[in-house]
C-alpha cells in the first residue's frame, strides 16, 4: 500500500545551524536533497521537513515569505508515543538553542508542548493515551 509523505517547506536564517539544530534532536539529515541553501530534515519515513534559505524558498512561491520569528504562518504538531518523549523531544530543542513555546497542556489523556526553533517555527509535540483515542 502507498504511503503518501509530507514535505514541509519552512524558511531558514541559516542552514548550517538548522542542520545541527535538528541533528541534535535526533533527527538525520539526507544530503542527497541537502545543499548550502537547504537542509532535507527526516523526521520519520513519511514526515519531511525542508528547510531553506529565503532566497532558495522564493523560487516555489510568488507569495510574501513571512518572518517566523515575528508571524504565525503554520503551527506543526509531532506525535510522541508517551508523555516522557515529549518531555525529551521539547528539552533536547530547549538545549539544543530552541525556546520554550507556552506552556505545557496536560488533559490527562492528552500532554503536549512546544518550542520554537532557530528560526520561530513553532513545534508541538503531543502525546495521547490510545485508549482515550479508541473511545
Amino acid at each position: 500500500m502507498y504511503q503518501q509523505m509530507i514535505f514541509v517547506n519552512l524558511v531558514t536564517d541559516d542552514v548550517a545551524a538548522t542542520k545541527q539544530f535538528f541533528t541534535e534532536l535526533g533527527y538525520d539529515i539526507n544530503p542527497q536533497f541537502s545543499t548550502d541553501e537547504c537542509a532535507c530534515v527526516v523526521i520519520s519515513d513519511t514526515i519531511v521537513a525542508m528547510l531553506m534559505t529565503r532566497q532558495h524558498y522564493s523560487q516555489f512561491t510568488d507569495k510574501e515569505i513571512v518572518d517566523p520569528a515575528k508571524s504565525s504562518e503554520v503551527l506543526l504538531c509531532l506525535s510522541a508515543e508517551s508523555r516522557a518523549k515529549v518531555d525529551e523531544l521539547v528539552d533536547r530543542a530547549i538545549a539544543a538553542g530552541g525556546t520554550a513555546h507556552g506552556e505545557p497542556q496536560d488533559h490527562g489523556f492528552m500532554y503536549g508542548r512546544a518550542f520554537d526553533d532557530l528560526d520561530g517555527h513553532t513545534w508541538e509535540v503531543m502525546w495521547m493515551d490510545p485508549a482515550a483515542v479508541q473511545g
